[in-house]
């Protein structure tokens, strides 16, 4: 492998977790990368002075244009747009899983959607990547008091809607696996009690499932509908639990087939918010790798 082979699969990681953050689908990330690579393999070496900065550049400009047109595109999603889950390994240490699980779980993915594109990237590449604003007006094209700016008014939009607990991820995965258990015995008070009161649900069918067109809200609502799947499916309904989006999440299964990847946000005691995936094409790399149960 040549030195600029090397410099890229060294970088390819970086690069993957940037477009991923970006855009909110590893499909379109891996596109990304893919053509990143392209463009890196034909450059002229002697117009690059770093390559690390023009890889992340490159990178983040073109998700730019990619998030751009996907925002046009998903005026026109059929029901609610959600990020597709990635598959990831466990961190080594529990404050390593609560700090990574803060920059990718769905529900942040979520909500950096409420950014414009140049304000996304630029938060993210100085929040989540800790770049300074020398390498962040690099990437963006801008000068760094824009880019100060960009962060600035990023931050104050998302302050107030960023998930306000911190909960282990010990915590998280023994409220699921308790909810699991009351959903697969039928146990409706036990479910029904795992759920805050205010608990909301938002699902993805892409139009090419059943799903709701807008969020569930209520605790009792939404344990009643996990109830009358116990109900319908019975024992041909079963959990798994996987981590997506480096937290503790649980796949469903009907009739040994996936139905839906479900990632959770917790206050420690209650679950407060489900996102449910269920649009196949968002399914397909975890269906791959967990397709039966």
């Amino acid at each position: 492998m040549d030195d600029d082979a090397c410099v890229f699969n060294g970088l390819r990681p970086r690069l993957q977790k940037i477009a991923y953050r970006m855009l909110g689908s590893v499909a379109e990330a891996e596109d990304i990368v893919q053509d990143v690579w392209l463009r890196w393999h034909a450059a002229d070496r002697a117009t690059i002075e770093n390559g690390e900065a023009w890889l992340v550049a490159v990178t983040t400009r073109m998700s730019i244009d990619r998030l751009r047109a996907a925002k046009v595109q998903r005026e026109y999603y059929t029901g609610i747009w959600l990020p597709e889950p990635e598959m990831t390994d466990s961190p080594t240490t529990p404050e390593q899983a609560r700090e990574r699980a803060d920059e990718v779980s769905v529900a942040f993915l979520l909500l950096l959607e409420r950014l414009t594109p140049e304000a996304r990237a630029a938060f993210l590449l100085r929040e989540v990547f800790d770049a300074d604003y020398a390498e962040v007006a690099q990437a963006i094209g801008k000068s760094e008091a824009a880019c100060r700016q960009l962060v600035s008014r990023a931050k104050a939009q998302l302050r107030d809607e960023r998930p306000r607990y911190a909960v282990s991820r010990e915590t998280h995965r023994r409220l699921l696996e308790g909810f699991a258990q009351a959903i697969e015995c039928g146990d409706f008070h036990s479910i029904n009690a795992l759920l805050s009161e205010d608990a909301m649900l938002i699902g993805d069918g892409g139009g090419k499932v059943t799903s709701f067109p807008k969020p569930m809200v209520g605790g009792r609502r939404i344990a009643q509908l996990f109830y009358a799947s116990h109900l319908r499916f019975r024992s041909a309904m079963q959990f798994k639990l996987v981590l997506l989006n480096d937290q503790w999440a649980l796949l469903r299964y009907f009739e040994g087939q996936l139905e839906s990847a479900q990632s959770f946000e917790t206050d420690g005691d209650r679950i407060v918010r489900i996102h449910v995936q269920r649009n196949p094409e968002k399914l397909a790399r975890i269906a791959a790798v967990h397709g039966k149960v």
